[in-house]
């Protein structure tokens, strides 16, 4: 869902959407790892709905203002998209959830190996029942094996620190989404996309909300 959304929205709008998988996992961490939840930890929660609302609001209240019915139009997400972006994030965070569970039994490098081999076998069976084809020429494409060897990377981090047993769900899902930023600027300075300076607030706010999440 998230590959089928980022083809069809903006990335600079898609990285602060993405945030909204915060939401999930301290409703995970809570419910599920019965994790504790402290005055900060709520009030940087509320910042990153507040930041997620701007988001979605600004383009349609500039539109009304401008009185040009194409003003911003590029910048709002068909709810369609919406909604595979949310589902995505739903099911990132309860991902999330289960890596903390796991690690309880297993150790990191086991459940990378074990999600890495399932990712493979899905992976294929979706290829097969599609009857898809891979071109040759992905072997040959280097951006390909750097965007592996990255999700590698960071997918061991992220189970390291899942193994730790100090380590919460919510606040590990509230540092990794500070990466929103890196995806603003890339729909600035690679996609050339607009209106940038209002996406620069609205994840400033979240990262203000990450800010108050992390010291709780």
């Amino acid at each position: 869902m998230s590959f089928y959304a980022i083809d069809h929205v903006p990335i600079s709008i898609y990285g602060v959407l993405d945030l909204s998988r915060i939401i999930f996992s301290t409703l995970f961490g809570i419910i599920v790892l019965d994790e504790q939840v402290t005055v900060f930890s709520t009030l940087g929660f509320f910042f990153v709905l507040a930041g997620l609302a701007i988001l979605q609001l600004y383009p349609v209240i500039k539109q009304k203002h401008s009185g040009s019915p194409d003003t911003y139009e590029d910048e709002r997400v068909n709810k369609r998209f919406l909604i595979m972006i949310l589902v995505s994030c739903l099911l990132n965070a309860v991902s999330g959830c289960l890596d903390k569970v796991y690690t309880k039994e297993i150790n990191s490098s086991q459940l990378q190996f074990w999600y890495m081999l399932y990712l493979v076998i899905f992976y294929g069976l979706y290829f097969l029942v599609k009857k898809l084809k891979i071109s040759s020429t992905v072997w040959k494409n280097g951006w390909i094996w750097l965007l592996s060897i990255l999700f590698y990377v960071a997918d061991r981090a992220l189970f390291i620190a899942n193994e730790d047993p100090s380590s919460k769900l919510m606040i590990m899902t509230l540092i990794k989404q500070s990466a929103c930023i890196v995806s603003i600027l890339a729909g600035k300075f690679i996609f050339k996309e607009k209106h940038i300076g209002y996406k620069l607030f609205c994840a400033g706010v979240v990262l203000l909300g990450i800010f108050f999440g992390s010291i709780g």
